[in-house]
């Protein structure tokens, strides 16, 4: 399952994350973004706090995982899914959407106030890998 987003530098990150975390038995993640902006430092932070460490993960562009077969891909932001390229093979697509925490911690007073948004989506993440397997199958009926 590929993990899409914008700029494959937080939500994305997180999701690839979760998911070798929580399904690395059943699924083989990756992330990827239309462009490449970087790991984000308070993503890494967030889930670091966690228990998940995704320090090792590279802001990667999409270009660089296309010849990998994918089953899936999942769009975590609107951005990539307005702009998801066409795959080859069989792979199916599933839209979903979370908050962009850099967006949100712009002009916050604190360092404590601009992890805040990165917490609630690292949390609304989770959520959705833990039920993704059940999700997938949905979408197949």
């Amino acid at each position: 399952v590929l993990f899409l987003c914008t700029g494959n530098s937080c939500r994305s990150q997180m999701a690839e994350g979760w998911c070798r975390a929580l399904l690395g038995g059943t699924l083989e993640a990756y992330s990827a973004g239309i462009e490449a902006r970087g790991l984000d430092p308070r993503a890494v932070r967030a889930m670091a706090e966690a228990g998940i460490d995704i320090s090792g993960q590279r802001s990667k562009t999409i270009e660089e995982v296309m010849s990998v077969p994918f089953d899936w891909v999942v769009t975590v932001c609107s951005h990539a899914a307005e702009n998801c390229p066409v795959f080859p093979g069989r792979v199916r697509v599933l839209r979903m959407e979370f908050d962009d925490p850099p967006a949100l911690a712009r002009g916050v007073a604190s360092e404590e106030e601009a992890m805040a948004p990165y917490r609630r989506v690292r949390d609304e993440i989770r959520a959705f890998i833990v039920s993704l397997p059940g999700n997938l199958n949905k979408s197949l009926a």
